[in-house]
């Protein structure tokens, strides 16, 4: 096991990993930008450097400065978290070739899943079902709007290599086709320096449901059962639970062993997240579809967590020493029900804009720490820090666990309740109104 690892990232997922580290007797390295000198995950690592400045390009997408920190501190390994590098193939082999452990999966694997379509035609060949569509190379527009007609409308035109809802447009008929491929095809190139786009099916009654895998260097696979996110504003995820209401056992197999063979297919290792589209049909038939996988911890891991019982960073730092997975896939057990929901700076009722200011209130609920509990907060800010624009605007995730669904949301509601922030916006009441939805809390269409 290392003796010292360098988190190479920021906020709660960096105070998140030198939690575990610090339980498992590891030696943890913060690195920090100008706007984080004083952050809540310097204070929680034994060491830190600082890398640069307050602008994510001045610092921490400086891997370079970053693998001499590692260097220069002693550090063994490098933990990416999420965003900022942990996807980033280069930063992955650039690790390997400085003598560092990489924790994550190995850069081939993020190459082979990093790009939309190459990804689709890869688990076509492994048998993971797709949405019907075009994942080809040549971007010609007379034969992507061939390609749209013969799919039938509504189609989905999606950046290659995006993320975060960029470059993705639904068309509803062939007359809107060009100019909504126009559209797309510069958000990409804006956003991601890539064009190029891939046309599918649009699923119309979709949820959003992620399996959690792990790989480790023998060869083995688990799936810890799947997340459901479908609840997101600006297509990303607002509140994330697990198991998936209404899933039945059946498919979660079938999920569960769609994603293993996803992840076998690039010899995976480490904590990944296969994420499929799920259709619920009119006559209660349903199907699911690869969408992509992220080669990462997700921000929602927690809940996974809750009802595994298990600590994901944990597995992650024993897989990347060489360790074998701590538990084989019939001794996974699944208990009760998790939610968590994102607690954001940001202004729900002006489309969601991010907000920025000091905390001069930040009063959480009483909580637990990473173990099964009823309420735990994960966060990277302290009450007077301030909300900086540099970076994203999630405050805190909030995860509350019960035996039920019903008693997780109730939960849920008083946990919010009890979360008082003064200074920047946030969706705090935003959050408490959708989980008294009755389209979210009430009974909804079960799986088959």
């Amino acid at each position: 096991m290392f003796t010292k690892i360098l988190i190479a990232n920021r906020g709660e997922i960096a105070c998140r990993v030198a939690a575990t580290a610090r339980r498992m007797a590891i030696k943890t390295v913060a690195v920090y930008s100008d706007a984080d000198a004083s952050a809540k995950h310097v204070a929680a690592c034994d060491e830190a450097v600082h890398i640069g400045g307050s602008s994510p390009k001045d610092s921490y997408l400086r891997w370079e400065r970053i693998l001499e920190a590692a260097k220069a501190t002693g550090a063994q390994a490098v933990h990416p978290g999420y965003g900022f590098l942990s996807e980033n193939e280069e930063f992955a082999q650039a690790c390997a070739d400085a003598g560092l452990v990489f924790i994550g999966p190995p850069p081939s694997a993020i190459k082979a899943m990093g790009l939309k379509a190459e990804s689709k035609q890869l688990m076509e060949k492994a048998g993971v079902p797709l949405v019907p569509g075009y994942h080809g190379s040549d971007q010609d527009p007379a034969l992507l709007k061939r390609e749209a007609d013969d799919i039938g409308y509504p189609v989905l035109i999606k950046a290659s290599a995006g993320g975060g809802g960029k470059g993705m447009r639904a068309v509803d008929q062939a007359a809107d086709f060009d100019a909504a491929l126009a559209s797309c095809k510069r958000e990409a190139i804006n956003s991601f320096g890539d064009d190029a786009v891939l046309i599918e099916k649009y699923v119309q009654r979709p949820r959003h449901i992620e399996i959690q895998v792990f790989g480790d260097t023998q060869g083995n696979y688990v799936y810890l059962f799947e997340r459901d996110c479908s609840v997101q504003r600006r297509h990303q995820k607002v509140l994330e639970e697990a198991p998936a209401p209404g899933m039945t056992s059946a498919l979660r197999a079938q999920m569960g062993e769609a994603a293993v063979a996803a992840a076998s297919a690039v010899n995976y290792v480490g904590a990944g997240t296969v994420e499929f589209i799920v259709e619920q049909r009119e006559d209660g038939t349903m199907n699911f579809f690869f969408m992509e996988m992220n080669t990462r911890l997700q921000v929602e891991h927690p809940v996974t967590e809750a009802i595994c019982g298990q600590d994901l960073v944990e597995w992650q730092l024993r897989v990347a020493s060489g360790e074998p997975l701590p538990l084989r896939q019939d001794q996974l057990v699944l208990s009760g029900h998790a939610i968590e929901a994102r607690i954001c700076a940001e202004n729900p009722d002006n489309n969601f804009l991010p907000a920025t200011g000091t905390l001069h209130v930040y009063g959480l609920p009483a909580c637990t720490s990473f173990e099964r509990g009823v309420v735990r907060v994960d966060s990277g800010v302290r009450q007077g820090d301030a909300i900086s624009p540099f970076y994203d605007s999630m405050v805190a995730k909030l995860i509350v666990h019960g035996d039920t669904r019903e008693q997780a949301l109730a939960r849920l509601d008083v946990a919010l309740a009890h979360t008082h922030i003064v200074g920047p916006n946030t969706n705090v009441q935003f959050l408490r109104h959708v989980i008294k939805t009755e389209s979210f809390a009430g009974p909804i269409w079960t799986l088959r």
